[in-house]
Formats: structure tokens, sequence, C-alpha cells
């Protein structure tokens, strides 16, 4: 890390893999619980020396020596850091004082601090006390794949085994030489990896994928008590709903059933490929809830949900997180979270090649809204579509708008060409046309979302070239630039 990424780091401000830590009088006890949170998060960066706000208040130097003694000798110590880790502090020195960085990785093990276990969560280090919590840890831990698990008691008469012959059909019809067409039954779901032999009993039987993708619905509750998908309508009600469906069924089910409630409350917006007419509608709707399906983790204790607002729709799932960072075309890294659901969803063709969701999604939201999607990992991943029904891709037209902010009253609007922005990326620069030294944190506040959000929001604002950040953190400004200065 050179002085250079610890500007970037000052700019960006605290978040969940950043961390500034005073140290005036030596290394706190709450430093460890930091270095434990990072080791079972995502990884970090610790800063000793540094407030809060990202201001150097230095460590003295003859001190320096001794603080990174102190740090390498208590993380060796099992009664401290179990299991013990290596990490190499590097003593810096910027604007003429002293510094210490800690880069932590991200540990394949679960770790506690004083045999207590922390997580990040935003920029904070939060006790894990629930068993269901730390359970969750190692699943992301272990990168263990739940669907896996055998359950030798569920039976043929447990699943709904007469849904095969259309599944079938659906896969024949993506290709009509497709191996499903030669196979049984029972050697359709052997070759769809729905039967497997559980490694304490060795037993045979289905797994978990297998009743997901075909249990009834009283052996799905038993088994995942708390699978259920909320779609909800809010445009009119907003503290409560307009319309509402609770999906609890199968995953092939539950697909029909939640593009149903996308096709009644979303407008059908269809675009010309070529002489190709595609609904763009069907097409968004289509990724984002098969995204919810086939890449939730089932074993968490979480709803998830699938909500249509007048200006954006999203959806949200308990997930096994990557990064944690914002999901783009240019960053992706495909990572299946329950692979053998996932093949068989593209078996029937509701599903692509993984990582082709992504690069799909971009392209037609930006079609049906004139706007990116935004996908952000993280133990709930949450996939958020802006809406603008006015919006015509095809047309070149956009209609203006019968609703007027409060951001849009107060700050004025000299972004007529700029219908690119996102909602969120249209607040943040408002806000910084009324204040140009506000901070990253108080924009989070204000907007009320995370301050990851923010930060990755302002990035693309950057790259497009549409902000600019002059001066220093402290007393920098941002500078938002207008269509003839680009």
């Amino acid at each position: 890390m050179d002085i250079n990424g610890f500007r970037k780091a000052q700019e960006r401000g605290e978040n969940i893999v950043i961390e500034f830590k005073e140290s005036k009088g030596g290394i706190c006890t709450d430093t460890y619980d930091t270095v434990c949170s990072f080791l079972n998060r995502f990884g970090g960066d610790l800063y000793l020396g540094v407030h809060d706000n990202g201001e150097i208040c230095g460590i003295p130097p003859k001190a320096v020596i001794g603080m990174i003694k102190n740090f390498i000798s208590t993380i060796g110590n099992p009664e401290k850091i179990n299991p013990t880790v290596y990490l190499d502090p590097v003593e810096m020195v910027v604007d003429g004082k002293h510094i210490i960085h800690i880069h932590v990785p991200q540990s394949s093990e679960v770790h506690t601090h004083n045999k207590i276990v922390y997580d990040r969560v935003n920029d904070s280090d939060v006790k894990v006390t629930a068993t269901g919590q730390i359970a969750q840890m190692y699943i992301r831990k272990q990168k263990i794949f739940t669907e896996k698990k055998v359950y030798p008691y569920v039976k043929d008469e447990d699943l709904c085994l007469d849904m095969l012959p259309r599944l079938r059909q659906m896969a024949l019809n993506r290709n009509k030489d497709h191996a499903w067409k030669i196979l049984s039954d029972s050697e359709l779901l052997q070759s769809a990896g729905l039967i497997g032999v559980d490694a304490e009993t060795e037993k045979t039987g289905y797994n978990l994928a297998a009743v997901m993708l075909l249990g009834k619905d009283h052996v799905i509750k038993d088994i995942c008590p708390t699978y259920r998908t909320d779609a909800l309508l809010r445009k009119v009600n907003l503290d409560r709903y307009d319309d509402r469906l609770i999906v609890e069924t199968n995953l092939i089910d539950s697909y029909e059933l939640l593009m149903g409630f996308a096709k009644k409350h979303l407008w059908d917006k269809f675009h010309l490929d070529g002489d190709v007419r595609i609904s763009l509608r069907d097409a968004i709707a289509r990724e984002i809830i098969v995204n919810t399906l086939i890449h939730r983790e089932f074993t968490a204790a979480h709803y998830a949900r699938f909500v249509i607002e007048k200006d954006k729709m999203y959806t949200e799932n308990a997930n096994r997180a990557v990064n944690g960072e914002a999901i783009t075309p240019q960053n992706l890294t495909p990572d299946p979270k329950n692979p053998k659901i996932a093949s068989f969803f593209r078996n029937i063709g509701l599903a692509d090649e993984l990582g082709s969701g992504v690069r799909n999604l971009y392209s037609y939201v930006r079609l049906y809204s004139g706007t990116d999607p935004e996908l952000l990992d993280g133990d709930i991943f949450r996939t958020t579509v802006p809406l603008d029904d006015a919006y015509s891709f095809d047309a070149e037209t956009r209609k203006p708008k019968n609703k007027t902010t409060t951001t849009e009253t107060d700050f004025g609007n000299d972004f007529g060409s700029r219908s690119a922005l996102t909602p969120t990326q249209e607040r943040i620069v408002r806000l910084m046309q009324h204040n140009p030294k506000i901070t990253i944190k108080a924009i989070a506040e204000q907007i009320k979302l995370e301050k990851r959000t923010i930060e990755y929001a302002i990035e693309k604002l950057k790259t497009t070239d549409i902000v600019a950040r002059e001066g220093t953190t402290r007393s920098g400004v941002w500078v938002v630039k207008k269509d003839d200065e680009k």
C-alpha cells in the first residue's frame, strides 16, 4: 500500500473494508475486534494513527516499532486471536506523520477475538452470538453447497414427479436432441445431479436441490421453514402495499407465479432487435427472478422479496457473499451458489450460462429505463432496476415527468441530456450541487443507503466524467461538470 492507496482510503472513508484507529496511547483492544471482523468478512485495510474522519493524527516515531511488535505478538497468541494469523504491519510517513498500515486478507477460517466471533457490517465490528449466523459464516468460508445435502427419507411421493414430462419437453424445446429425450425419469433425476449419497450414513437419497426444484409444498416447508418469496406492489400505498403475492412452492412453479406478478404490474415495452421483437419487461423480469430463485442460500433465516415501486423494482435474497462489492459486467467473476439448481434451470431454458445474466440485465435495463441496474453482493444480495414508464429507447424520446422531487425543486435541473443517470446517481449529483463540501457519509445518511453503495455510484460518476473531486479529503470539494465541459 503506497501513499496514493492511503489517499484513496481517506477519500472513501471508513467502510466495510477500511478502518481508521487513532492509537495515540498504543494499540486499543477494539483494534483486534476489527482484525477479527476483517478476517471473517472480506478482509480490509487497517490504519493506526488516523482519526475516524480520515485526518492523520500520527504516532510518535519512537513508539512505532514497539506497537508493531505488540501487534504481531497478540495476533499470534491463540488466547487472543484464534485461529492465529500472521500479518505484516507496515510503517508509513504521510504529510510528515507516522502511521501504521495493516492489510488483513480474507480468511478461510472463522476467527474469534477473546473467544468472541466478530463480523464486519458497514463500518462497524459486530459481535456474532446467534448459532444460525455463525453457521452461515462457516458456509460462506468453506464454500459449502448446501443444495448437495442428502435427505435419505425423502421418497418419490414427496416430490411432484408428474412435472417431469413438462420439464423434459421444455428442455427439448431448447434443444431437440437434448439428452433428457431418451432418459427415463429416474435416469433424468440422476443425470441432473438430484440424487446423492449421504457421507455420514452412506445412504442414497434425494438432495436439497431435488426438494427445492420438485418438492411438494409441505416437504419444502419441513426442510426449509424460512423459504419464501414475498412479492409486493408499492406505488400508491407506500406504508403497506397495493398488491401482494406470497410464494412458498417449488422453484419451477415459483418462477411462473413471480413472472405472472411482474407481467401484471410492469409496463410491457417492446424492442426491435433487427427483425426480432423482444419484450423488455419479460426479459428483465426473467433475469432478476431467476437470479433470486437459483442463487439464494436456502438455509438462511431470511425471506426473499420481489418489490415493485413507482421508480424502481428490486429483489433481495439470502446469499453466500463473495466480496461484498457492487457487480458490473466489467468486474463480474461468475460464482455459482447452487450449481445443480442453476444447471437444471439452464437445461429447461429458464437461465443462460453463468455470467451472461448480468450482461443481459445491463443491456435490457438500458433499453427499458435508460439507466443501469445495481447489483450488490452481500449476505443479502440486492438487485435494483430503475423504472421510468415515460422512457422509450426505440422512439428516442423521453416524456416529461409529472412528479417533481424535493431535490429537483431545491437544486434545479441542468442535467436534461444526462438521462442515463440512475436515481441514486441523480440524487448524489443534486446533493453535490447544493453542497460541494458534502461528505460521502452525509450523502449516505440523506439518501438512506449504505456508504459502499454511495461510493460505488460516485466512482461511476467519476469514470463517466460527470463529477470530479478537487482538493484534499478534508478541505476538498465536489465539482459537477456540465455537458459542455465534458
